[in-house]
């Protein structure tokens, strides 16, 4: 029997009514029960869990073994039971109490063979109010590490691993602790593998918060259970990595997660549990916490380590409660601004019997910065900007807005002044009209002949920014992602006229930011695409002499008679304007005025040129007279691309012409 590509393992234990959906989701999956097997370990289930399972052996016997055992006390053991038996390429760890998208395990499958990864990541939904990590799932990810994304804070099994790699490295799930097991299985598999994906446009996992409390977490609260599985994680830490980045990147996740977690727990226990719990906790974080790791923490997370360190208890629980407090308010926390940095007024902060430093308050770097675009403009050589920032929770006082302009690859700046205008009642519509910004607002131009210091811009990608200042605090935010409904982001080039000569400009927003960017010289947006002549030039209609061609123009503007045709006969040269109506133009060239001559052509617009459609043969002749001569106008036979023979008529050869049998 050929081995399946993938071998799904649920550990199940009291699963009713959920493990119906579980099962069904599996036995739908669009890569086809031919390449799957569902391996599922009852684990001395009490509620009919066993019965249901009889059921549905006798509906999917194909795709279904089941496996009966005495109640180990947590999943570790049926996992492990059921990886011993697995034989698919892929195993993938699903809880009976989740479901999977329709397809899932066809996706996750071709994300891991396509791309060579061991482990492959599947956007989780949370049902019924389940709390999920999913910073990982901002973007598709084909190939990552542990340690240059977010997946080390997904550290629940429920993900498809190579089987191989798991066989390789003998892991199996510790059986000794209630919960956090699955954490250094997972952090091991994260390690060792050669590659890891991510898929995040697709829902690929359901996961439910159980309304009987049944979830594993759930069951097992208190903070002794999670301080059992935490020094073996910091262990693993500093066996498997070395100091360093790296080490540091994971070791937030503990640093911050668990910590907030354990001290939860912690708070709602006896005194004395409280004392050792806290000690035991500082004693397991001391060899992974260093102040190097300031930087990547939030002020809330550094405070909250700096009263483990120091096993300030009464600190800690007002700290829990007040987080408690503050994780239900509306209102964010107010903030104290002192030589030029913003200290949360977080419990304690300058309070001179605890000697905590500001360092723990400092938020700054976590100010949120908020901006809005209410006009961007492209007119002649300037842009034109308007719209408001400020800094989330400082008040719009002593206010030093300035735009700057950085161009892309070589990293050259340019800051330029606005004008600053006020904003009544900005920010009542957030923290209950806490904090208002009323000198929010700005005005500024950008011109490309004088916006490099009084010099024009080079040619290149300048992405724009406004630099935030208030209160002495300064912060930088691209611009463009949040503006009007009437502002648009879609490309739009524009030809103008500089003393340097005629320039492209086009102002766009990136993908997927929606920043805007101003493309100087064709970086990104070519101009000779938005231009199109149509395959061949006609009479016109009302105007048998005049010679017209059509074409579509899609820039967003150009000089007013910068569009023409221009036509060459060797001594002789004429120009001809476009008449624009909306994207479709029109150049109609009299040639009863011409000079005699073979005449060719192009479509011209400043520097860029278009060459004419070459003439139908059988377009016939104009005729006119010109001093009471006859004159005629035809295309040249056999000529390589546009050519309008212009001359007198013979009037003798015309007679013959007309007189032959």
């Amino acid at each position: 029997m050929a081995a399946p590509a993938v071998s799904v393992i649920v550990a199940a234990y009291n699963a009713m009514p959920y493990l119906t959906r579980c099962i069904t989701s599996v036995a739908e999956q669009s890569i086809g029960q031919d390449k799957l097997e569902l391996i599922v370990v009852d684990d001395g289930s009490t509620d009919g869990t066993g019965k249901e399972l009889q059921r549905l052996s006798g509906i999917h016997p194909e795709l279904l073994r089941v496996f009966h055992q005495e109640n180990s006390g947590g999943p570790s053991a049926p996992r492990n039971f059921g990886l011993d038996h697995a034989r698919g390429q892929f195993v993938f760890f699903l809880d009976a109490d989740d479901y999977l998208g329709p397809e899932t395990l066809e996706r996750m499958v071709a994300m891991a063979e396509k791309n060579g990864t061991d482990i492959v990541l599947g956007k989780m939904v949370g049902v019924g109010g389940r709390g999920l990590p999913m910073s990982m799932f901002n973007r598709n990810q084909p190939k990552t590490d542990v340690f240059s994304s977010r997946v080390y804070w997904a550290l629940n099994p429920l993900k498809l691993f190579r089987r191989e790699l798991l066989e390789r490295h003998a892991l199996r799930f510790p059986t000794s602790l209630p919960i956090g097991e699955d954490q250094s299985f997972v952090a091991l598999a994260y390690l060792h593998a050669s590659g890891i994906s991510v898929i995040a446009d697709y829902d690929c996992l359901f996961c439910t918060l159980r309304e009987d409390g049944g979830n594993t977490t759930v069951r097992h609260g208190g903070s002794e259970p999670r301080l059992r599985f935490m020094p073996g994680m910091v262990d693993l830490l500093l066996e498997h990595v070395p100091p360093g980045p790296g080490r540091d990147h994971l070791a937030h996740r503990h640093l911050t997660i668990e910590v907030q977690e354990i001290l939860g727990h912690l708070a709602a226990e006896s005194r004395p549990q409280q004392e050792k719990a806290l000690a035991q906790l500082a004693d397991t974080l001391a060899p992974l916490w260093h102040k190097g790791l300031n930087n990547r923490l939030s002020a809330m997370a550094r405070l909250r380590l700096h009263l483990v360190r120091h096993q300030m208890l009464d600190e800690v629980l007002e700290l829990t409660r007040f987080e408690k407090e503050l994780a239900g308010s509306k209102v964010s926390t107010p903030v104290l601004v002192d030589d030029g940095r913003a200290l949360a007024r977080y419990p304690f902060l300058r309070a001179p019997a605890r000697s905590i430093p500001d360092e723990c308050y400092d938020v700054t770097a976590q100010l949120g910065v908020r901006h809005h675009i209410t006009r961007a403009a492209l007119n002649g050589t300037a842009l034109h900007l308007t719209g408001h920032g400020y800094l989330h929770r400082i008040a719009t006082e002593d206010v030093t807005n300035e735009l700057l302009l950085r161009e892309r690859d070589g990293k050259t700046e340019y800051r330029l002044p606005v004008a600053h205008t006020p904003t009544p009642a900005l920010g009542t519509d957030e923290d209950e009209g806490r904090y208002t910004y009323e000198n929010a607002g700005f005005e500024a131009t950008v011109d490309i002949t004088t916006a490099a210091d009084g010099r024009p811009l080079d040619d290149g990608l300048w992405d724009i920014s406004l630099v935030i200042g208030a209160q002495g605090i300064t912060r930088e935010v691209r611009i463009g992602s949040k503006r009007a409904a009437g502002v648009s982001g879609k490309a739009a080039t524009h030809i103008v006229n500089t003393a340097e000569g005629t320039r492209a400009v086009t102002l766009y927003t990136t993908h997927p930011h929606g920043n805007f960017t101003l493309d100087l010289g064709e970086r990104k947006h070519d101009v000779l695409p938005q231009l199109s002549l149509n395959d061949s030039a006609r009479w016109a209609s009302d105007a048998p002499t005049e010679l017209e061609f059509t074409g579509r123009c899609t820039l967003a503007a150009y000089p007013e008679g910068a569009l023409t045709v221009h036509l060459e006969n060797g001594q002789n040269s004429a120009t001809f304007p476009a008449t624009r109506n909306g994207t479709d133009f029109v150049v109609r060239v009299p040639v009863s005025e011409l000079a005699v001559g073979t005449w060719r052509g192009e479509l011209r617009l400043g520097s860029w040129t278009l060459p004419l459609p070459e003439l139908p043969g059988n377009l016939a002749p104009a005729k006119w007279r010109r001093r009471a001569l006859p004159w005629h106008a035809k295309p040249v036979p056999d000529a390589d691309g546009f050519a309008l023979q212009v001359a007198r008529t013979n009037i003798v050869r015309a007679l013959i012409q007309r007189i032959k049998p």
